[in-house]
């Protein structure tokens, strides 16, 4: 930011992903006073960025503003190849598991994530002096041929909140626990959970009420 703008700038992000998590629809939101015009904000960013990351899109928006506080809710995808053998050309993207998964199984389960639950349980580190309670509007798992899906959309989530809910889904589709592992969890018993690998997870979206205001660099 600092090499196009020529000030230090503080960035905050919609959404604190776990070390290793892709994102396709991260927000971030800054402070500048840089003289620039809006549409070369992606073009000239992007030019200074690492390969890996990519701005899409430029806003100018309003200074009451904050991409993580304005959220009305964070969509999560974890990709799963159901198969035999592994992929190469997925490796980076989705986790690979060789035992045959019941879906069916693990959508069942997954419906038991959905309401407003304490994930203390679930969320490693996180702070006795804060509230674990959040608001899971769908979590669904869904099978295409070798692909498995699961995605969850959410107010917030907790650090790994995701990876180890995922992880008694997995579990639950090899038939190591029955559908209810879910409930004992969230009640504080997710003993012998995994914890998912990162590189499955994407951050795939933002909602924002109709009602921000984003001027597009586009228009």
């Amino acid at each position: 930011m600092a090499q196009f703008t020529g000030q230090a700038t503080r960035i905050r992000g919609a959404s604190r992903t776990d070390s290793g998590t892709h994102a396709k629809g991260q927000m971030v939101d800054f402070l500048t006073a840089t003289q620039h015009s809006l549409e070369r904000f992606a073009p000239a960013l992007n030019h200074h960025l690492p390969d890996d990351i990519n701005v899409i899109e430029a806003y100018r928006v309003g200074h009451q503003f904050n991409s993580r506080r304005c959220a009305l809710s964070r969509t999560y995808q974890y990709s799963i190849l159901n198969r035999p053998a592994p992929s190469p050309l997925r490796r980076q993207t989705h986790f690979w598991i060789r035992e045959s998964l019941d879906a069916g199984k693990m959508a069942e389960a997954a419906q038991l994530l959905v309401g407003t639950h304490d994930f203390r349980a679930l969320a490693v580190g996180h702070p006795q002096d804060r509230s674990a309670v959040r608001e899971v509007l769908r979590w669904e798992v869904t099978r295409s041929e070798e692909n498995i899906v699961i995605e969850c959309e959410a107010t917030g989530f907790l650090k790994q909140q995701i990876r180890k809910a995922n992880g008694i889904l997995t579990e639950i589709g090899r038939g190591k626990y029955p559908v209810h592992k879910v409930t004992d969890a969230l009640a504080g018993s997710p003993s012998g959970t995994p914890l998912l690998p990162a590189h499955g997870l994407c951050l795939i979206s933002v909602k924002y009420s109709s009602s921000a205001e984003f001027e597009s660099s586009r228009n």
